[in-house]
C-alpha cells in the first residue's frame, strides 16, 4: 500500500472510530431520555392515582358530612317533639276531642314527617328485647323492656339518642 492509502485508511479508521463514539454517545443520550421519560411517566401515574384517590376520599367525606349535617339541629328539636307527645298523653278524655288537641296532634304529625324526611326515626323499644346499642336501662334487671321513659332516635341507622327504658 502506498503511503497515501495508508493515511486515508488511518483517517477513515479515525472517522469510523469517532462516528462510533458519536453513535454510542447519541444512543446513550437516547437511552437516558427514555429512562427519564419512563421515570416521569411513572411519577405522573402515581401522582394521578394519588389525586384520584384524594378526590374520591373528599367526595365520600362531603357525602358523610351532608348526611349528618343536620344532626345538631335535630338534637335541639327532639326535646320539643318529645314534650308535645308527652303533653298529649297527659290531657283528660274530654279535652282529647277539642279543637286545640286536634291541632296539637296535627303539629306532632308534622314534626314526625319532617324528622322522617331528615332520616330520623324513633327507636321502637316497648315490649322488645333490651338492646344495649340503642337503649339505656334506667331501672330493672330483665331483658325485656317494660316501659319507655324517654324515646330514643336514629338518624340514618346511627343512634343519636338512646331510648331510656325500664326493664322487667
Amino acid at each position: 500500500m502506498t503511503e497515501e492509502k495508508k493515511q486515508d485508511s488511518a483517517e477513515e479508521a479515525v472517522k469510523d472510530n469517532n462516528k462510533n463514539k458519536k453513535d454510542k454517545k447519541e444512543k446513550k443520550k437516547k437511552d437516558n431520555w427514555k429512562d427519564k421519560c419512563a421515570e416521569f411517566e411513572h411519577k405522573y401515574k402515581v401522582a394521578l392515582a394519588d389525586y384520584q384517590n384524594l378526590m374520591k376520599r373528599t367526595a365520600e367525606e362531603k357525602q358523610e358530612f351532608s348526611k349528618y349535617a343536620n344532626e345538631q339541629l335535630v338534637m335541639e328539636i327532639l326535646p320539643v317533639y318529645d314534650n308535645l307527645k308527652v303533653s298529649m298523653e297527659h290531657i283528660d278524655e274530654a279535652a282529647k276531642t277539642s279543637g286545640w288537641a286536634e291541632g296539637i296532634k296535627y303539629v306532632i304529625k308534622q314534626f314526625k314527617d319532617v324528622l322522617a324526611n331528615m332520616g330520623v326515626e324513633e327507636i321502637e323499644a316497648e315490649g322488645k328485647d333490651f338492646d344495649h346499642n340503642t337503649m339505656e336501662a334506667l331501672e330493672g334487671q330483665g331483658d325485656k323492656v317494660k316501659k319507655v321513659v324517654k324515646a330514643g332516635y336514629k338518624m340514618r341507622e346511627k343512634v343519636i339518642s338512646p331510648a331510656k327504658v325500664i326493664l322487667e
